[in-house]
């Protein structure tokens, strides 16, 4: 099998590859960089569950449910940092987008929860 076969017969799963590849890249970036974040005061939301919230969260974090978002928006000061987290960081990317359209300039997706320990 030549690649450009192996392209057409498996892209769905390459790509799918791609994304997780990205999220878990991308997860470790803001990882990395969370204690910069945290010092310049930024706001740590998580967007699960209220009952996702309750079984577990990190201290300082903000539960605003991802639904709850939009009329939530005044909890969330735009002059400062914003990390996001949720359970695998698909919602928290969806949170990320919402946030910068309604105009926060520094938003991140740090994908699960657990990465907002620090």
């Amino acid at each position: 099998m030549n690649l450009q076969t192996f392209i057409a017969q498996y892209w769905p799963l390459l790509l799918l590859v791609l994304w997780f590849g990205y999220k878990w890249w991308n997860a470790r970036r803001v990882k990395a960089m969370l204690p910069r974040l945290k010092a310049q005061g930024a706001t740590l939301v998580d967007v699960r569950s209220p009952g996702e919230f309750a079984a577990g969260h990190a201290e300082g974090s903000v539960n605003i449910p991802l639904p709850e978002l939009g009329s939530r928006l005044g909890e969330i000061p735009k002059d400062r940092p914003v990390v996001v987290a949720c359970a695998s960081g698909t919602r928290s990317g969806v949170a990320r987008m919402m946030l910068r359209r309604k105009g926060y300039a520094q938003v991140y997706n740090i994908g699960n929860w657990t990465n907002l320990r620090g």
